[in-house]
């Protein structure tokens, strides 16, 4: 920048701060807490919520592997039901922080992600139905549900704010 050696670059210089000194918007003490307290607080309580997801994930994930040695009397179908189960719970957990880490990053959550989550854990509760008694209704009534949450990722994905600005 060049050195102000006149007096209009003075005044500009002079003007340019006493206008950062009047109070703004941000300087008013509830504005700060609202733009710059209550984000970091929400990203903060966000990372502890993945972070407890995360070992949330590692204990089932060893209690998994640690109830294998007992399933293994019971035969293969129990072992298979156990694993598939909780491998979906995992599934839907994974949903869930990736959820709140696409909130982290664009502020907001995608509706396209919390129907991915519904997705899994519904298609998860329907494959459990496999090693049960089930009744007709309540499989269709799953499938509708599933039917209708496909349709609606369908409709938010092709609709997307996203999309239509990734178009022009």
């Amino acid at each position: 920048m060049p050195a102000m050696s006149n007096l209009a670059g003075k005044f500009h210089h002079i003007e340019a701060a006493s206008a950062a000194e009047q109070p703004t918007e941000a300087n008013i003490p509830g504005q700060v807490t609202a733009d710059v307290i209550y984000p970091a607080l929400v990203r903060h309580l966000t990372g502890l919520l993945i972070l407890a997801l995360c070992l949330w994930m590692l204990a089932g994930i060893i209690h998994l592997v640690a109830g294998l040695r007992e399933t293994l009397a019971a035969g293969w179908a129990s072992i298979a039901e156990h694993v598939i189960i909780k491998a979906l719970i995992m599934l839907a957990l994974l949903e869930v922080i990736r959820t709140l880490q696409a909130y982290l990053k664009l502020g907001r959550v995608r509706v396209t992600f919390i129907l991915d989550t519904a997705l899994v854990v519904l298609i998860g509760e329907l494959m459990g139905l496999w090693f049960k008694e089930y009744a007709p209704g309540k499989v269709l009534l799953g499938l509708g549900v599933i039917v209708t949450l496909v349709a609606l990722r369908i409709v938010t994905a092709r609709f997307s704010p996203e999309a239509a600005s990734d178009a022009r």
